[in-house]
């Protein structure tokens, strides 16, 4: 059983490593439309598409990878398998650094999908630490410390893009590298020795992982909704960075300042916010209110061409946070404690699929009604999408039925 002291220790690293990862992404986000002109010597229209698919290369490798990954937490535990991650993950920004072509950033994609992923490892182990009853609050915790890395990531990029486009990413390889150096004399084992099992490759996929996982009651019916919500919400990461100067004619140093305002928002709600609504009013409700907040932000971006506003909805679009929380929480409940690695890395499969997909539906619909050849402009077309899109697990959460064991 691991003791407070290690708890507490394994919780600061869990949450730090998150916190750069989130700021390593936000650091690259401002500057990569910029990258892809300079290596392509295409239009921003054009770069958008090339983004969608570098975006989408990621996704696939996390996706076939998931399962892979989350198993040998199960197996080796939960420290080994972070400790790679990180390795990769700092390596992908390297890589990106010195690309001489764009088929480097889509290899520097593609290593991080596979093996640099920080969320299903960082989720299995705050499920370790973690009662069931708490688990909501804890993978809050995971997201306030995403949202903190967005407060500055974003920011301190949109800066050091003034530098050069490269700079950036040399930046944040060198956090992730320093965090492992951390990680190596920090970061406990959280997995119980008792609680580690064999490893089955034929669980070690998607199909398999699901397949295994939807021995539990109810669970396809939470997969689903898992599903459509991170299919819908990867608007943001995949489309924000060209979005907004097409919408809003901002430059890389003021889509680094929404994104902060994202950061802020996204920080303080699933720090101080989602427990107390989890506690009051359950995580199955606290997830249909989030979303509905959603997908009236999401219509608002749609319509509106007005930079202010659009600050505006920056400063609240944090609500949404607490949706993947609470539906975590809602698969994690139903799923045994040995078998929580797998699960984090089925459910990061399934959000590496909707990653996938979304960069060529938000991105291509962006590049298509902003070309030359659209039969009307309209910029606002992936966050119409988006909007459709999340009424489908809003839906679905209304009329499922609660888990007899909670109110959910």
């Amino acid at each position: 059983m691991i003791r407070d002291k290690q708890r507490q220790s394994a919780t600061r690293f869990v949450l730090f490593t998150v916190f750069i990862y989130s700021a390593g992404f936000g650091i690259i986000m401002p500057v990569l439309p910029e990258l892809i002109q300079e290596l392509e010597g295409v239009s921003l229209s054009e770069a958008t598409l090339i983004g969608g698919f570098i975006g989408a290369s990621y996704a696939l490798f996390q996706f076939l990878m998931g399962p892979l990954v989350g198993n040998l937490g199960d197996r080796f535990g939960r420290r080994p398998v972070f400790l790679v991650s990180l390795l990769a993950y700092g390596f992908d920004f390297i890589l990106m650094g010195f690309a001489p072509t764009i088929i480097w950033l889509f290899i520097g994609r593609s290593i991080a999908g596979g093996l640099g992923a920080i969320f299903g490892p960082a989720n299995a182990a705050m499920a370790d630490i973690s009662s069931s009853e708490d688990r909501a609050k804890s993978f809050g915790l995971v997201g306030a410390a995403f949202g903190v890395g967005f407060i500055i990531g974003p920011a301190l990029g949109g800066f050091l893009g003034d530098y050069g486009t490269r700079v950036p990413f040399f930046f944040a390889g060198g956090l992730a590298f320093m965090n492992f150096i951390y990680g190596w004399f920090a970061f406990p084992e959280t997995m119980a020795p008792e609680e580690k099992r064999s490893f089955n490759w034929r669980r070690a996929n998607p199909l398999g992982a699901l397949l295994n996982l939807g021995k539990s009651r109810s669970f396809f019916g939470i997969a689903a909704i898992y599903f459509m919500w991170m299919l819908s919400s990867s608007i943001y990461p995949v489309s924000w960075a060209f979005f907004a100067p097409a919408q809003y004619g901002w430059d890389s140093r003021t889509v680094g300042l929404s994104l902060t305002c994202v950061g802020l928002s996204m920080a303080l709600v699933q720090a101080f916010l989602i427990g107390r609504f989890v506690q009051n009013f359950g995580e199955r409700k606290t997830a249909v209110f989030a979303i509905s907040v959603a997908i009236l932000i999401f219509i608002v971006y749609a319509l509106t061409d007005s930079g202010w506003v659009a600050f505006a909805m920056c400063l609240v679009v944090g609500l949404q946070a607490m949706a993947m929380p609470s539906i975590n929480a809602m698969m994690s409940r139903r799923t045994p404690t040995n078998m929580q690695g797998e699960l984090q890395g089925f459910n990061g499969s399934m959000g590496a699929l909707a990653a996938m997909i979304a960069p060529l539906l938000y991105n291509g619909s962006l590049s298509y009604f902003t070309g030359d050849d659209a039969p009307f402009r309209f910029v606002g077309a992936p966050f119409a999408i988006a909007a459709v899109i999340g009424l489908i697990p809003l839906i679905m959460l209304i009329i499922i039925r609660p888990s007899p064991e909670n109110a959910n």
